[in-house]
């Protein structure tokens, strides 16, 4: 049988391992499949969040300054406050994943943060926008279950570039939000309503449609895992185990006897099995059983989760997603408020919200890219060598970016358009980065995978908390608080290059 084409397999029925279940390529463009189907709720639940969780950002500047009287210490302690609660979401929700499957969790994450999203109205001062955005910050935690999903659907061949395509595209609403939020603002104000009653309309009339919307899709139309309800996650490899016992071997029987999602060979919602591993061959299958047993996901118990949360292993990348995500996250709070700083500065122009907002957008925008580029390259060095040059790819990335970082922060004359070039080389790094630290994060601990996610995703919100701060206390002193910035994340990644990866030769 001739091998698919790339194009054929974005919108073909993917070949499966007839073990664990899990697709071989990632069809993008069959929502009618059940693995193209997760893959889009995947990232469309986390992209959602952003337009509630990220909405105040490119409205602070100019609508909620004036209307609420903030200062700049405000500005920042709201924005560290919303990271602050995704940190204690992410810690709680990645247990809670691995318990209850990543489809109900997603849906819950959603639907939690939508409550406070509909009381956005009545915010009157600082303190109630700081206490809002650190309940809007439950819409954060979706980014575990978004990560475990694919996990759950993809196998190790693909699942660097499942997880970061999913994560990117997800990630991408924080850029679109920036579009977004000022367009609907804008809308209203321009159908008569002042800026008082403008942003307060425009959260229940887009964000909070839009969340419980997506929650509701998800419930409808999501399933848990490739084999059906999370509880039967264990049930193909189970079916092929008895098989396998029964004397010693797999028996001649056809795979569709145990295989209930066996189907033809072409279509576009049936998978497809993959033929070119001999499930007949007694060697393989056992030890395919033995490697598929110990990638399933198992409820946690506190002692456990706490193991897994705490490995070296798990510091691996948890640390340099301080570095990533966590640095993302305090750009983009401050970003808009930049260029506009810059070009009042240096070109001597006023730009508007709408204008700093949009550029603003174009950082997040790149996630649709540099954040699966990274995931992609280190599935493609994963097919040639190990899991240990995944590793060494993570920390390249996580230098790269440091390095720009100081470069930036020593360079405060630029002017706004080449601050934005210089960002952008930025982001490539940053964001690839991101998508590179998840190729990585399904090798470590497969069965505890929901806890060492949420690690990782706490701890990229515990750098966005430390690098607010610091563009906190460097108040509009942007370029300080950059070189700073840059200067932590090379120590990082120099203090965690040497932890070892799992495994024989760093294959597992």
């Amino acid at each position: 049988m001739s091998q698919p084409t790339f194009f054929q397999k974005l919108y073909r029925a993917p070949e499966v391992d007839p073990i664990t279940g899990k697709a071989l390529s990632i069809p993008v463009l069959n929502p009618l499949n059940k693995y193209g189907r997760t893959f889009h709720f995947a990232w469309l639940g986390f992209f959602v969040a952003f337009l509630s969780w990220f909405a105040f950002a490119p409205l602070v500047h100019d609508s909620l300054k004036e209307d609420l009287h903030l200062t700049t210490a405000d500005v920042a302690n709201s924005n560290i406050a919303a990271l602050a609660s995704t940190l204690l979401v992410r810690v709680i929700v990645g247990p809670l994943t691995d318990r209850f499957g990543p489809r109900w969790t997603m849906a819950g994450c959603l639907l939690a943060g939508a409550v406070p999203t509909a009381f956005a109205p009545l915010i009157t001062n600082a303190n109630g926008l700081i206490v809002l955005r650190f309940f809007i910050g439950i819409l954060g935690g979706t980014f575990v279950p978004c990560q475990v999903w694919t996990t759950a659907f993809f196998d190790k061949s693909v699942v660097g570039r499942a997880n970061a395509l999913a994560a990117g595209w997800g990630n991408a609403g924080g850029g679109v939000t920036f579009f977004v939020m000022p367009a609907v603002v804008n809308g209203f104000v321009s159908m008569g309503y002042s800026h008082h009653i403008a942003w307060r309309i425009a959260f229940p009339s887009c964000p909070l449609i839009i969340i419980v919307c997506t929650a509701a899709a998800i419930l409808v139309f999501g399933k848990d895992t490739p084999n059906g309800k999370w509880a039967d996650r264990a049930i193909r490899q189970e079916n092929m185990r008895q098989m396998y016992e029964r004397d010693g071997k797999v028996t001649d029987v056809p795979l569709a006897n145990f295989n209930d999602y066996a189907g033809p060979t072409s279509g576009t919602a049936t998978p497809r099995v993959m033929d070119e591993k001999n499930i007949h061959d007694p060697a393989q299958t056992s030890a395919a059983i033995e490697e598929a047993d110990s990638s399933i996901i198992e409820a946690p118990t506190v002692q456990t989760a706490w193991q897994a949360a705490y490995s070296l292993q798990t510091m691996l990348v948890a640390l340099p997603y301080i570095c990533t995500f966590g640095a993302e996250l305090a750009i983009e709070g401050v970003i808009s408020a930049l260029y506009q700083t810059q070009a009042k500065r240096i070109d001597g122009e006023v730009w508007s919200q709408q204008l700093a907002g949009n550029w603003a957008a174009m950082f997040g925008l790149l996630n649709v890219i540099t954040r699966p580029l990274g995931g992609y390259i280190a599935d493609l060095i994963y097919a040639r060598t190990n899991v240990a040059y995944k590793k060494w790819w993570l920390m390249f990335l996580g230098v790269m970016e440091g390095i720009f970082f100081v470069w930036i922060g020593f360079c405060p004359n630029l002017p706004v358009h080449h601050l934005i070039g210089a960002l952008v080389g930025l982001a490539i790094f940053m964001e690839a980065g991101n998508g590179a630290n998840f190729a990585l994060v399904p090798h470590l601990n497969p069965k505890h995978n929901g806890v060492v996610t949420g690690i990782v995703g706490s701890f990229g919100n515990l750098g966005g908390v430390i690098f607010n701060l610091v563009f906190r206390y460097e108040g509009t002193n942007y370029f300080k608080a950059l070189y700073i910035i840059g200067f932590v994340i090379v120590a990082i990644h120099v203090l965690v290059c040497w932890i070892p990866v799992p495994g024989k030769h760093g294959r597992p």
